[in-house]
């Protein structure tokens, strides 16, 4: 079975937006993205794998037997855009996205160039429903407090 790249690491988050974010506009966004997020989910933030900013944790397992740890929600101040790991597929956040404002979405993942470029208020409500989803579906240790 193949070894999960994502997976908790012992990085500062300080010093990878030191080495990896040499925009100043994505530093200030992914300074205030840790702020938020960290409101939103009570949680402190760690590096999971070389570039993921997340935020709590659970353990997941699928019926294949792959299983590991992931954050709840979290992002990525990647190059071309930021990767932002909030989305559950649930009704609610289907009729959030059209009010997000400008992005582009994978299947669980959500890409902005700025956080000007969206309504905080709907990334919020997306990211509590994200939090409300996994403490529903998944032993989430990040909520069991």
């Amino acid at each position: 079975m193949a070894k999960t790249k994502t997976t908790y690491t012992e990085v500062d988050v300080k010093d990878f937006l030191d080495s990896y974010v040499d925009n100043e506009h994505k530093r200030t966004d992914s300074l205030q993205l840790i702020e938020l997020m960290k409101e939103w989910s009570d949680s402190e933030p760690k590096m999971w794998g070389p570039s993921i900013i997340g935020f709590g944790n659970y353990h997941y397992k699928y019926a294949s037997g792959h299983e590991g740890d992931a954050p709840v929600i979290g992002f990525s101040p990647r190059k071309a855009a930021f990767s932002l790991y909030v989305y559950s597929d649930t009704e609610k956040s289907k009729l959030l996205l059209p009010d997000l404002g400008k992005f582009k979405m994978s299947k669980a993942c959500i890409y902005i160039k700025k956080l000007s470029d969206i309504n905080i208020p709907i990334l919020k409500e997306l990211c509590m429903e994200s939090i409300q989803y996994i403490s529903e579906h998944h032993e989430c240790s990040c909520r069991a407090k």
